[in-house]
């Protein structure tokens, strides 16, 4: 087996790069072939006097795509030996070469060698198990280090196995797999944030990569004494020193909140911004520094060793002496300082200077993301979306009770959102994501969905006042139960209509927005009482499964009820927005059930349709019209007759006479020639009726008599406090709001005392 031929290196990584990255394919024909080349596909590129450059888009299988993205990422990452073509094979056997392995990536440097296996998918697979091949690797792990130690004899590298995979939901039992067998996996979400993490900081995303592969491994040749002073601040020790930007990035590590680190929450660093890097980088290649410390915390198993110097000031509680560093990948996490840091990754002056640190040791994580944001407080650098997922992990274990049920609601929703096996991921607006027509949900609108159920006990001073049907009483355990509850119903409900679940909301037909989901979630909550009081189902004793087995006859009735619902209502639903409009779906969906299941009734279901079946709108709407109508003539009339032909300037408060001067030369402004003028009194608004009527004398000279709510005591405010309320109803969207029975009864009263009717 030539296995040289296969690992190049130099130049001819560079001609494999091109390979790989290459979309088209080319040929060059002769003048005459131009033609025939045309019709099969290819493109002129070039014409000369002799001959024709053409070109052709390269068609590339899915994995062989895949397998490209990984090289291609490893390249950028600098590493200098790689693999040539897709069938570079190593000998796990060692009796020589009878066993082989396909090694779809081979990647090493001056450190370390990488084994990466690649899978794809064209769409996401929830299903596939990769037990046979992640236990194979395991299984020839052994023998695969030994052939590749053979390939450097004179290098001591260290060697990874990474499992690549592209549109998979890997299962819990397979990342377990992973796990045990020491294999990292990659998914396109952590293939796309080293893409990024190059695009911002170059090579140096190297240094982030070794630290996730090699966590708590040691790093060769590396000094790692520093001279440092121990103090203590906030009942922290910690060590003050400094230290070459190189070392530090060689041990340092950032927790980006992003995808590709979901597995390692809380992550709570925003990523670098390329802008501010090279700012920052070319501040430092002109000479410049930054006197104020990067924020580390060491993370190490063993106690810190420090070596206190003779030389001591007797009456400080500061100590001098030697800090011996842990010369391990990923053990110092950088709380603050990651751009002055990373500044230093493609300068000459990273071994040539010292940065100035503060190092803490074996913070927690609650306490690395508290300090985190009293850093950033008063900037107010940290994101809402972030800031939220943060503050679910603060909370995770509050004293305060409702504060813990606050976080679990915000992991739920963020879980939901980044699981490759929920029917919502990549719905939800996680980490610092963008917003987008097919990712439209946002983490605060699940919280507040969870909060407004009776899945969650209720506390008063900790003490409970309500049982939560699925709360036991622990954020771990109820998380567990709860999270698999909804996961399920979510992914029972996108198979129930998957016609429409994955529209974005840029399409009339959208039902995954922030208004349905709650709607969802409510009705889920619903259908679990229901089954509690009616059914005799128990949820804190039983399975997840059988409870989710036990709601799929209800589902199936909401899933018609969404299915009926035109294009134009879905709409409607989406753009109804508060309190009003995240009640609308959900009581739509709660009558459904009630029309299938009439003992379904849940508290309020008959109220609500009373209030918001618009049988009053009609009524309401000529209700209006009249008293209206009544008004506007009745006020005109009597100016006129009091104030003569100047009646508009003399009987109007200055504001609303120039609200309506301005309103009518607006439109006249624009009116085509020939076209009648507006005036001026023909632009007020109902509510401009009431000023005029509390104008000066007005009320008591003019008003009083015919416009004061003869069934209220008080002054003229109170007597036509009733045209506020008016002025409510008449402002409303007739097409989509519902006129109240209270409402219709208020307007019934002022036509009897006003209209006489």
């Amino acid at each position: 087996m030539e296995v040289n031929n296969r690992l190049i290196c130099g130049d001819d990584i560079i001609e494999e790069k091109k390979i790989r990255s290459e979309e088209y394919d080319y040929i060059k024909v002769e003048l005459n072939q131009i033609t025939s080349m045309e019709s099969v596909g290819w493109e002129l590129v070039k014409k000369s006097k002799a001959s024709a450059r053409l070109k052709k888009k390269r068609i590339i299988l899915q994995d062989e795509k895949f397998e490209n993205d990984v090289w291609l990422l490893f390249y950028k990452l600098g590493f200098t030996t790689l693999n040539k073509g897709r069938y570079f094979k190593l000998s796990y056997s060692s009796n020589g070469d009878e066993l082989t392995q396909q090694i779809d990536v081979f990647a090493a440097d001056e450190e370390s060698i990488l084994i990466v296996e690649c899978k794809s998918s064209s769409k996401l697979d929830k299903k596939t198990s990769f037990k046979t091949e992640i236990e194979a690797i395991g299984g020839k792990r052994g023998g695969l280090i030994q052939a590749v130690k053979k390939l450097f004899p004179e290098k001591n590298l260290k060697v990874g196995f990474i499992f690549a995979t592209n549109n998979y939901a890997i299962s819990q039992q397979d990342k377990e797999r992973m796990k045990e067998l020491k294999i990292i996996h990659f998914d396109e979400d952590t293939i796309k944030y080293y893409k990024e993490l190059i695009s911002h900081i170059g090579l140096a995303a190297r240094y982030q990569l070794l630290g996730n592969i090699f966590a708590g491994q040691k790093i060769p040749e590396m000094n790692n004494i520093v001279p440092a002073i121990e103090g203590e601040m906030g009942k922290h020790t910690y060590y003050s020193f400094s230290i070459e930007p190189e070392k530090l990035l060689k041990i340092g590590f950032v927790l980006h909140h992003d995808n590709a680190n979901k597995d390692e929450m809380p992550a709570y660093q925003r990523i670098i911004k390329k802008g501010r890097l090279k700012a920052i980088q070319e501040f430092i290649n002109n000479g410049g520094f930054f006197p104020n410390s990067v924020i580390v915390n060491i993370v190490t198993k063993k106690q810190l060793r420090f070596d206190k110097s003779e030389l001591q000031e007797d009456h400080s509680i500061s100590k001098l002496g030697l800090l011996h560093l842990p010369q391990e990948y990923k053990s110092a996490y950088i709380i603050d300082g990651q751009h002055r840091l990373y500044g230093y990754s493609n300068s000459e002056w990273k071994s040539k200077n010292s940065i100035p640190v503060v190092a803490f040791v074996n913070l927690k994580l609650t306490e690395q993301i508290q300090l985190f944001m009293d850093i950033n407080e008063n900037q107010k650098a940290v994101p809402k979306n972030l800031r939220t997922t943060l503050e679910a992990n603060l909370l995770w274990d509050a004293k305060d009770f409702n504060e813990q049920r606050k976080a679990l609601s915000s992991r739920i929703a963020q879980r939901l959102g980044d699981d490759k096996n929920s029917a919502l991921f990549s719905r939800i607006v996680t980490g610092e994501n963008s917003s987008t027509s097919y990712c439209a949900i946002t983490l605060d609108y699940i919280s507040k969905s969870l909060k407004a159920t009776n899945f969650y006990n209720t506390y008063k001073n900790n003490a409970v006042i309500k049982d939560g049907t699925i709360d036991k009483s622990n954020n771990d355990i109820t998380f567990e139960y709860l999270y698999n509850f909804l996961l399920k119903m979510f992914n029972m409900l996108s198979e129930l209509l998957e016609n429409d679940w994955e529209i974005g909301t840029n399409d009339d037909s959208c039902i995954v927005s922030n208004a349905f989901i709650y709607g969802y979630i409510r009705i889920f909550s619903d259908i679990v009482d229901y089954l509690i009081k009616f059914k005799g189902v128990n949820p804190k004793m039983e399975k997840v499964d059988f409870l989710v087995e036990k709601c799929t006859p209800y589902l199936d009735a909401v899933a018609y009820r969404i299915e009926e619902l035109v294009p134009s209502e879905r709409v409607a639903l989406r753009k109804q927005y508060g309190r009003v409009g995240d009640n609308k779906f959900w009581r739509i969906l709660q009558q459904a059930l009630h029309e299938k299941f009439k003992d379904f009734n849940p508290e309020g279901l008959e109220e609500y349709w009373r209030d918001n079946s618009m049988k009053f709108n009609e009524d309401a709407y000529k209700l209006i019209r009249d008293i209206e109508l009544y008004i506007k003539d009745n006020i005109i009339k009597k100016l006129n007759e009091y104030y003569g032909e100047n009646w508009f300037r003399l009987g109007c408060p200055k504001a609303v006479y120039d609200s309506a001067q301005k309103l009518a030369s607006d439109k006249n402004y624009n009116k085509q020639a020939g076209e009648p003028d507006e005036l001026p009194q023909d632009q007020l608004h109902l509510i401009e009726y009431r000023d005029i009527m509390l104008y000066r004398s007005n009320w008591s000279e003019l008003f009083e008599k015919d416009f004061a709510d003869p069934n209220i005591k008080g002054g003229r405010e109170k007597k036509t406090e009733w045209l506020c309320k008016l002025n409510q109803i008449r402002n409303q969207n007739f097409h989509t709001y519902s006129v109240k029975e209270e409402e219709y009864l208020l307007l019934k009263n002022i036509a009897e005392w006003l209209l006489h009717k």
